[in-house]
């Protein structure tokens, strides 16, 4: 007997109403990538083994799929390695290549090898599947598509004012309003863990308190205190997990706080005026708010930090993020090259539209017009008129097989098509068609060359 087919855990199929509407929410972001001036780029689904590791924090790097060398992959792994089962001295002998985590540690290798081709600051999005050795549950997945946009080669805070505004702008585009753009920046938080005395901790700080909202603070405690952090600094840093309200309360609470650290004082005066253009510009979708735990654990970061949430009535992680890195070309050799960039998390956007049920209805509905096949005569006249309306842009099939008329009506009914047209025996007599209306019960007959007229019903 046959074994029952499956797929990897974290892993889905889709079906074709799926895909549509994944496609609204891609094309959505697409087109406003394009008028905030950014080019598509592609890069390949795997990368170099040490192009990605290291890149990520620890965490991160455990998330890395490998990719086995082919042939006889252990026959030239070390012995001793391997008679020790060191896993973490195996892997690069016998994984040269591994799946990509992001797209940002594989753009910046794409700047690299092409800084010669493209022009800066460069502005690039890409959309792309990536892949996470992850627990798979409710709006995580072992794979996944990214939708993101970055700009190398530019400073200042113009560009993180305008991603604000990117994220803003297709929110609204998709209907999703009630959105929180947080954000908060790296500098801040390095100035915290310098002035409660945990600076050489700085990575085990920020990746500790990224899970607040998540596992809560007296287990973030907890970690930050199993990665040697001491009591003392994060009775310090107490003041941090109690900020809230207005950002310019929080802002003046961070500037008592980070007196004796200049780094921390730099990163409060960009937020405050990054918050000052946001303001000015104004936003559709939702509001921006700054969040002083928000860390985003990945080591690339330096700067402004961003992390979008859902909507409070949909319970969901966040659905985008990024942020600003001022050397992340440097670890491929090419220094002092600044960039910022944000995503979006498809498919949790995806989710949160489902829940909200803001996906328009045309979307389910894949054709226009379906004609019935009565017989390879008519099926001729028929086929014809289904090209001609394609040629209009509607979207038109013909039942290829001569079966029942009862079976197409309801292959037609189960594919929710509004309009079925009828060319049999008697129309053809006639030189004309019949179509009838699925949703309102009415029928009318048009002249065959007079298919027009029909298509412009269907346009207007």
């Amino acid at each position: 007997m046959a074994r029952k087919p499956s797929i990897p855990k974290g892993t889905r199929d889709f079906s074709p109403q799926e895909v549509a509407r994944r496609n609204h929410i891609i094309g959505a972001i697409r087109e406003q990538f394009e008028r905030f001036g950014f080019q598509p780029i592609e890069t390949p689904s795997f990368e170099n083994y040490d192009t990605l590791m290291g890149k990520y924090g620890e965490e991160g790097d455990r998330l890395i799929f490998k990719i086995l060398n082919s042939g006889d992959f252990l026959k030239k792994a070390d012995a001793t390695v391997l008679q020790d089962k060191d896993s973490a001295g195996l892997t690069p002998q016998i994984a040269e290549k591994a799946l990509r985590y992001d797209l940002t540690v594989p753009f910046a290798r794409y700047v690299v090898m092409h800084q010669n081709e493209i022009d800066f600051p460069f502005k690039r999005y890409q959309i792309q599947p990536v892949w996470r050795a992850d627990r798979p549950q409710r709006g995580r997945f072992r794979e996944f598509y990214q939708c993101d946009a970055d700009v190398v080669g530019a400073t200042g805070l113009i560009q993180e004012a305008e991603f604000i505004q990117l994220y803003d702008r297709v929110f609204a585009s998709l209907g999703l309003d009630g959105v929180t753009i947080k954000l908060n920046h790296r500098k801040v938080l390095s100035g915290i863990a310098e002035v409660i005395g945990a600076a050489d901790r700085l990575t085990d700080f920020t990746v500790a308190l990224d899970k607040l909202d998540k596992i809560g603070r007296e287990k973030v405690e907890a970690e930050m205190e199993e990665k040697g952090i001491s009591r003392e600094a994060i009775r310090k840093a107490a003041p941090l997990f109690d900020l809230s309200g207005e950002a310019s309360g929080q802002l003046a609470a961070l500037r008592g706080l980070l007196a004796e650290s200049p780094t921390g004082l730099q990163g409060v005066e960009e937020l405050e005026e990054l918050l000052d253009l946001t303001r000015q510009m104004g936003l559709e979708a939702g509001k921006c708010v700054l969040d002083v735990t928000l860390a985003r654990g990945l080591n690339y970061y330096t700067g402004t930090i961003f992390e979008v949430a859902a909507p409070e009535t949909v319970q969901m992680g966040s659905i985008g993020g990024g942020g600003r890195y001022d050397d992340l070309t440097g670890i491929f050799g090419l220094r002092d090259v600044s960039g910022v960039g944000i995503s979006f998390g498809l498919d949790r956007i995806c989710l949160v539209m489902e829940e909200l049920g803001l996906f328009p209805e045309t979307l389910d509905r894949a054709l226009d017009v379906f004609c019935i096949n009565f017989g390879p005569e008519e099926a001729r006249s028929a086929l014809r008129l289904v090209m001609r309306l394609r040629s209009r842009g509607i979207r038109a099939d013909l039942y290829p097989n001569d079966a029942k008329v009862g079976k197409q009506f309801k292959y037609a009914d189960k594919r929710d098509v509004p309009f079925v047209v009828l060319i049999g025996d008697e129309e053809l007599r006639k030189g004309e068609f019949t179509v009838r209306d699925m949703r309102g019960g009415g029928q009318q007959s048009y002249p065959l060359d007079a298919w027009e007229d029909f298509a412009d019903t269907l346009s207007a």
